[in-house]
């Protein structure tokens, strides 16, 4: 559908490739540079912009997201420079979410000023662990003090603040991933992604699991109970869970997160960046060469850098119904039927009711805190 994007929203997503360090459980496109020359990027970055806007004019973008990868390693300037270049082609929406990765060493900390006068309006930070045992354990090159002195700059300077924790960590207890996550919620955020500790192949972590030196991981079981409480804990702080990692109070939901999760179309931008994009009455699954010199090279000799594939009915229908379903409000069953040519089955929806899997109100279908533990299998069942 050509007007999906309105529904959804239209945004953009700039992915910064390098990182210091690679943490042990990333799985991300993230490569390790001990210098990256900024200029050069930031030309083909807004070069990149103009091929896009040139295809796709007259949109009005709902919200940036700067990831990666650490994006705080960027210049302030070179931040300035590509959002300058966006607005010179794209229209901004009156109330634009502009979002910025970060992590939370002291020497980044201190650019946080430089970024928000850039024109950076929401910050998210890596804290992933509040204690420091576990952070050089995941790898992480910041301690608790620095992550608490950045979280307090970030909050005296962007209207919006966000952190990231990691849980269901190594010899992690019930007991103590309650207790860090109440420390975490009593720092007065309006939003915080809460992420369960996956093993992922082709990462340090993947590795050690398969040599079976990754001990103390918790068991099905115990993760299920951590994610439980994790709804509950946040639920009584007044963050809401609006998808399955992220909690928010009323209004601080991420704009960019719910484009991709409400479908809407968005432009990816970078080194293996990921895009949805809607043309001619087509959608497509863009996706950018993933190595950075081959990125940067084929920006700067006009070669075509991105790989669209055009998605079927079908293939939208699911991707609509896997994605809406991570999110509270669910999804919409008319727009379902309208891109799948057919609507999803009565007799299984009121067999998923009756087991407390999912809601169905108002022709809206969402699922339950206790379905979430079994999302997979409610698509499949679906489907």
């Amino acid at each position: 559908m050509s007007d999906d994007w309105k529904t959804g929203g239209f945004g953009l997503y700039i992915h910064w490739p390098f990182c210091e360090a690679k943490c042990p459980y990333c799985d991300f496109n993230s490569h390790v540079a001990q210098s990256v020359n900024q200029r050069r990027w930031t030309r083909a970055y807004c070069s990149s912009i103009s091929q896009f806007a040139l295809e796709f004019p007259h949109r009005t973008l709902n919200a940036i997201f700067f990831g990666g990868g650490t994006p705080s390693l960027m210049s302030s300037n070179t931040i300035e420079e590509i959002l300058s270049h966006i607005s010179k082609n794209w229209k901004f929406s009156p109330n634009i979410e502009i979002t910025l990765e970060a992590n939370p060493t002291s020497i980044e900390a201190e650019k946080f000023k430089n970024f928000h006068a850039a024109g950076i309006n929401r910050i998210s930070i890596g804290i992933q662990a509040l204690n420091n045992y576990d952070l050089r354990r995941l790898g992480r090159r910041h301690n608790v003090k620095d992550a608490l002195n950045a979280l307090e700059i970030a909050q005296n300077l962007f209207p919006s603040v966000s952190f990231d924790l990691i849980y269901a960590r190594q010899h992690q207890t019930i007991n103590q991933w309650t207790n860090e996550l109440k420390q975490a919620l009593s720092l007065g955020i309006d939003h915080v992604s809460l992420y369960q500790l996956t093993i992922e192949e082709n990462t340090a972590f993947g590795d050690r699991y398969q040599a079976d030196k990754l001990n103390g991981l918790p068991n099905e079981a115990i993760a299920a109970d951590m994610y439980l409480v994790t709804q509950n804990t946040c639920e009584e702080a007044g963050l809401v869970r609006y998808e399955i990692s992220n909690h928010a109070k009323p209004g601080a939901e991420s704009k960019h997160n719910l484009i991709y999760w409400c479908y809407g179309d968005y432009v990816g931008i970078g080194p293996g960046a990921h895009g949805r994009l809607t043309l001619n009455d087509v959608r497509y699954a863009t996706e950018a060469k993933k190595m950075p010199d081959d990125w940067l090279s084929a920006i700067e000799t006009g070669i075509d850098h991105t790989i669209r594939m055009p998605l079927s009915s079908l293939e939208q229908a699911y991707e609509y119904l896997l994605l809406g379903l991570r999110i509270r409000e669910g999804i919409d069953q008319k727009r379902y039927a309208l891109l799948a040519g057919k609507k999803l089955s009565e007799i299984k929806i009121e067999k998923l009711t009756n087991l407390g899997l999912i809601t169905n109100i108002k022709d809206r279908i969402s699922v339950t805190n206790q379905g979430l533990l079994v999302l997979n299998s409610i698509v499949k069942n679906l489907l």
